[in-house]
Formats: C-alpha cells, structure tokens, sequence
C-alpha cells in the first residue's frame, strides 16, 4: 500500500493523520488588512485521492457552507484514506457583504477561474485559491444555491461526456443530472479541464440554511467519498431513480407574459404534465389573470420565491421527462402515498 503523504500549500504542510484549520490571506481590504479563507484540511492516515469540497463562491448561498462546515468538523475521519480539503465560504469579501458577487466592483468569482495574479481582483483570488487548493485535489464537489428569489431542487450540473466527471455526477446520486461543460471562468468548467473531474451541486435558495437539502446533500457526499475509496464506512447510493438532461430541447424557462403577483401552484422538485397551470399571474384588483401553462411533462427543477414579476422575467426551469423516469415517479410517489 502506498504511504499517505503531506498537504502542501504557500506556508504551510499537513502530515498524514492531521486536520489543520487555517484563515489564508487571499485578498486585502482597503485599510491593507489581510481577507482570510477559512480552510479545514482533513489529511488521512491513509494513501488516498485528495477530495475538495467548496462553498459560497456566491456569497449569499448559503445551504452549502453547512454541508462542508459538517464533514470537516461533525464527521469521523478515523481511518479516511486520502485528504478532504473543506472551503466553506470562497467569495469572503461577499459573504461578509450577504452579498451575490464581490462588492464595489460586482465581479463574479466563478466567473474568474482559473485566476490570474496580475489581473482584476476576482481574478488575483481565483488565482490563489485555484493554485494552493483545488488543482492539486482528484475530484472537486462545488455547492451552490439559486439565486436570490428563486429556489432549486437539489440537482447536479456536470460535464456527462466526460467520463471522469459522470462518475463524480452520478455517484452523488442526485434524481436530476444537467449535462453541460459550465460557463468559462467557472470553477467546475477550468478543474475538469485541467484534469480535476468537477461537479456542480444545486440547493435550495440564497440566505437560507435549509436542513432537508442539507442532509440529502451530505448522504451523497458520503456516497462520492465511498466512490472513491476515501471512507470504508460508507456506500454508494443510487437515487432510486435519474434523468440526465444533456439536450437544451429537453429544459426551458418559464417566463411571465405579463407583469403582476405569481400564485404559484406547484414546488420545486414535483412532477407536472404538459398543459397544468403552473402559475397564474394577477393584477392587484385580480381583474386579469395570466394562466402559465407547462408545454411539456416534466420536472419543476427551480421555481420562483419572490411573487412580483415584470413581463419576461423567469418562473421556473422545468426538464422534459422520458416515459421510463416518469413512471418511476409517478410510482415511487404513490409508494409514499400509501406509507402515509
């Protein structure tokens, strides 16, 4: 068996069999104070992969800082083989904001990987961050939210022509993978590139914890490290069942036709059938009404939280099911039924 071997980043080295919680200056503020990352480096007795799991690259998404802050500090990492490297919250300067984007300049950090050290200021972080933790790991788990006023069913987004990454996506075991590469810039896009399969997890909505999400999420980081051979204890899990949508004629936003108050009918995550009113849109006096219909079967992945709506803004995301995944549903749901 191979010997575990130390963690290395700028100033400072992990031994096999510690945790290190550091703060790594990776900006400063105006007043020349360093902006330091929290950072839990769990390196195992074992030899193993080294496993990233990151956080608040969006400073208000929240769900995802919980799941990291839980497997760094709650989870038992008595015989890990291998090295989990935990970043709760990337984008500091945002979440101390409760802010989407970096403040003043509203640059986007998951727009700026790879980074660059002689670029703009989302870029000079993205370069530290991409280069001390994330390019020397085997496999990454990104967290994520919706944004602001919209809320999401937790779903991956991952690069399935990938095999590499589609091993990371489906051992997560989420019912909904999104096949795409992901935006240039973005975390998951530049690691799977350089060699570091990638995913993407949607959950929820911004400045929320919210404990359901939280814990499926953590059943399936657990799955993930089982794939990997990083904790002995844990399983890999299958869903129960999955669609993978690698087709844009498979996924559409909703969008208002008009502007007004949204009764919304449906949750995120439930099964409508083409032509259900998924929405109706009213003026205050409640003399107009606007019925937004779904034009296909499918799965409500994202809907809107914030009631208030201008013509074209977006109401929900909804994934064309097969006949196969459907009936799956549909009777895994009246399962539920019955044991209700």
């Amino acid at each position: 068996m191979d010997e575990a071997e130390p963690f290395t980043y700028d100033g400072g080295i992990v031994a096999p069999g510690e945790t290190r919680n550091i703060r790594y200056t990776v900006s400063e503020t105006y007043l020349g104070d360093a902006v330091r990352m929290p950072v839990t480096i769990v390196n195992g007795e074992r030899a193993g992969p080294t496993v990233f799991l990151t956080a608040a690259a969006h400073g208000d998404e929240l769900n995802g800082i919980e799941v990291v802050r839980e497997v760094a500090h709650e989870w038992d990492h008595d015989g890990l083989a291998g090295t989990l490297i935990c970043l709760p919250v990337l984008n500091v300067p945002a979440f101390l904001a409760q802010e989407r984007y970096l403040p003043i300049y509203d640059r986007d950090l998951n727009r700026s990987f790879p980074g660059d050290p002689e670029s703009t200021s989302a870029k000079r972080m993205a370069h530290e961050i991409f280069r001390n933790f994330l390019a020397p790991c085997d496999v990454g788990l990104d967290f994520h939210t919706s944004t602001r006023g919209r809320t999401n069913m937790l779903h991956v987004r991952a690069d399935m022509d990938d095999p590499e990454v589609a091993r990371v996506a489906n051992a997560f075991a989420s019912n909904v993978i999104i096949s795409s590469e992901g935006p240039s810039g973005s975390l998951r896009r530049e690691l799977s590139d350089s060699g570091v399969p990638t995913i993407t997890i949607e959950m929820g909505e911004a400045h929320r914890f919210q404990r359901p999400l939280i814990d499926s999420a953590l059943q399936s980081v657990g799955s993930v490290l089982a794939e990997f051979g990083l904790r002995d204890s844990d399983t890999v899990r299958w869903p129960g069942w999955r669609t993978v949508i690698d087709d844009s004629s498979e996924k559409t936003w909703i969008r208002a036709d008009s502007g007004g108050l949204v009764d919304m009918h449906y949750d995120r995550g439930d099964l409508v059938y083409e032509d259900d009113v998924i929405c109706t849109i009213a003026n205050p006096f409640k003399t107009e009404n606007a019925l937004m219909r779904a034009p296909f079967t499918g799965l409500l992945v994202g809907i809107l939280e914030n009631p208030l709506v201008y013509p074209g803004n977006p109401l929900c995301h909804l994934v064309r099911l097969d006949d196969r995944t459907q009936r799956a549903i549909e009777w895994n749901r009246r399962a539920d039924d019955d044991d209700w």
